[in-house]
């Protein structure tokens, strides 16, 4: 479930809102252990994952460097390479 929250800090073009909101998602069903919650919890779970992705925004905002922006197409290539060298030594 971790391996799908994506670093989203420094890329060129900047993370979306959506890749933020998806990242928090993972984030909050890592912490609370569910995939999807029961209807008592849904409340609970959806203002959760609305802080996380406001946390994560604010965070992504204010953060600086002053390194390059990666390159979403060449970073998505490299994630594909670790992930065929995991399959293949597994």
């Amino acid at each position: 479930m971790c391996r799908s929250i994506k670093t989203l800090f420094n890329f060129d073009p900047p993370a979306t809102p959506e890749e933020i909101e998806a990242a928090s998602l993972q984030f909050v069903r890592k912490l609370s252990g569910m995939r999807q919650p029961s209807q008592a919890n849904e409340a609970v779970f959806a203002a959760a994952v609305a802080e996380v992705t406001d946390a994560a925004t604010r965070l992504l905002e204010g953060l600086e460097t002053k390194a390059a922006p990666k390159d979403r197409d060449e970073e998505a290539a490299k994630a594909r390479e670790r992930w065929e060298a995991r399959n293949r030594s597994g």
